[in-house]
């Protein structure tokens, strides 16, 4: 292992944007982790940019419009604007309630109108449906973000969760610069069908999820409001066997003389040039720990003991309740 400061950019996808090699995840600074401090988001926002991190990740959804109110905040006045990647189609009730997925070409407009304004922006720059729509084929909601891509209104059109025969479809309405999936450690479905359709179309990646939420560094759910409590990873038997997971990854790391969470942050940097992982802190302390990954380089072989000791089926039980792992076109 070797430790680099200087953190080439990426290129995300042949139609893509080139970009810091970690991007800034914001969801975790609305609610879905139990309470956040406002000021502390955006501080953490304003740190990870002064860093020279180029691209936040958000979704209409999370707080219900909270996150990207949030990040309008953050960004007003600044003279150098991040991208910004935004995920939409999720609808949710007052109470927070999940109402499933609307890819309708209507409704892509309807969603990115709010979107514009909450930002406070007069363009996304990457705009994709957080879950394919059952209902919908992805030919016309693909085809809605390219009429606003001709009007100036998105500049870049990404996928989320959605499986090799589904990102071709979209490919082939208008060029796809990247796919946002979930991928670690403990978390490595995408390589075996989805990776390679990617490298073939010139498709980049932006991975979530590098820590299992949390999972990989220790934390625990902290109250009824924090989501990862009704997640099998983090509950009853499961939960007491991934600590070995954990512990395997923890003393690796420190025979390395780096954290947890580089070492399972610099795993992912190492599994490709178009992975560009997305880093979900929402404190300068949590950040500053996070981006010291870009600095870090796995030899192969370190990547091999990694796997060994950490095999791909180590983990116990599913990345989310069986529910939502039904809505996942990725994982069919």
């Amino acid at each position: 292992m070797t430790t680099n400061n200087n953190a080439a950019r990426r290129q995300l996808g042949l139609a893509g944007p080139s970009v810091y090699p970690l991007a800034l995840g914001c969801m975790s600074m609305s609610g879905m982790y139990g309470a956040s401090d406002e000021a502390e988001s955006i501080a953490t926002i304003h740190a990870a940019l002064d860093h020279g991190v180029t691209m936040l990740d958000t979704g209409d959804f999370y707080g219900m419009g909270h996150n990207e109110m949030l990040i309008g905040r953050a960004i007003k006045g600044r003279s150098e604007k991040p991208l910004l990647s935004v995920k939409f189609g999720a609808m949710r009730g007052p109470d927070g309630s999940w109402l499933g997925i609307d890819g309708r070409p209507a409704a892509v407009r309807n969603f990115a109108a709010y979107t514009l304004q909450r930002l406070g922006v007069d363009h996304i720059d990457i705009y994709r449906l957080s879950r394919l729509d059952p209902n919908v084929p992805i030919e016309d909601t693909v085809g809605a973000i390219a009429d606003l891509v001709k009007a100036g209104y998105v500049r870049y059109i990404g996928l989320s969760e959605v499986g090799a025969e589904t990102i071709r479809k979209a490919h082939a309405v208008h060029p796809i610069c990247d796919l946002q999936i979930e991928y670690a450690l403990i978390s490595r479905m995408p390589e075996a069908k989805i990776f390679p359709t990617l490298e073939e179309l010139g498709i980049g990646v932006t991975a979530y999820g590098l820590l299992s939420r949390g999972l990989l560094s220790g934390s625990k759910p902290a109250s009824k409001g924090d989501f990862r409590a009704h997640l099998p990873r983090f509950t009853g038997d499961n939960a007491v066997k991934n600590q070995e997971v954990v512990a395997n990854l923890h003393r690796i790391a420190a025979e390395l003389g780096i954290s947890g969470p580089q070492l399972a942050t610099a795993w992912v940097l190492a599994k490709g040039e178009r992975i560009v992982p997305l880093v979900g802190a929402r404190t300068r302390a949590q950040l500053a720990d996070s981006l010291k990954a870009a600095e870090v380089r796995l030899s192969a072989e370190d990547i091999a003991r990694i796997e060994a000791a950490i095999p791909a089926d180590s983990i116990a039980g599913t990345r989310y309740d069986a529910h939502q792992m039904r809505m996942l076109d990725s994982e069919k």
